[in-house]
This record gives structure tokens, C-alpha cells and sequence, in this order.
């Protein structure tokens, strides 16, 4: 369910608000157990996912690093290397 939230920060260019509510969205559905609420809770579901998202995104603009800001598709071409020898076996 959470394998949709994928490290933020240190991103040329930074994360999209899309990409923190993104990953917001997916950690409320991990920590609720549900993908889609009920109608009782939507309204509960969509307020914690906004206050991660808000959370999430003044942490990102908070964290600093030495190091040099990650490329994006460096990183996805890696993830893909790693499935690849996953499931070669």
C-alpha cells in the first residue's frame, strides 16, 4: 500500500506539491488501513492528509545536506537495476 512514498528531499528539481500529497496521501492510507474511506471518515482522511502534506513539505524546506542534490532519473534507472536483479532469480 506505502510503496508509493519515495524520498523528497535533496531532488534537482525539488519535490512538486503533488509529489509531498502524494506521498502523504499514501502514508494516511497505510496508517488507516483503508484506500478509500467512508463516507463518516472522508472528512477526517482528507484533513490528515493535508496536515502530513503541510507537515511534510515545512520539513523538506527545512532539511539541509552537504551533498549534491540527487537527479531523478539517476535514481529511477537505479531502482529499476535493483527490481531487474530482484526478480531475475
Amino acid at each position: 500500500m506505502c510503496r508509493n512514498i519515495r524520498t523528497l528531499h535533496n531532488f534537482e528539481p525539488p519535490a512538486t506539491e503533488d509529489e509531498v500529497r502524494a506521498a502523504a496521501l499514501q502514508y494516511v492510507r497505510k496508517i488507516s488501513g483503508s484506500t478509500e474511506p467512508s463516507r463518516a471518515n472522508a472528512a477526517a482522511f482528507e484533513r490528515a492528509v493535508e496536515v502530513i502534506a503541510a507537515a511534510s513539505a515545512e520539513l523538506l524546506g527545512q532539511l539541509v545536506t552537504s551533498a549534491p542534490p540527487k537527479d531523478r532519473e539517476a535514481e529511477a534507472a537505479k531502482a529499476r537495476a535493483r527490481t531487474a536483479a530482484r526478480y531475475a532469480a
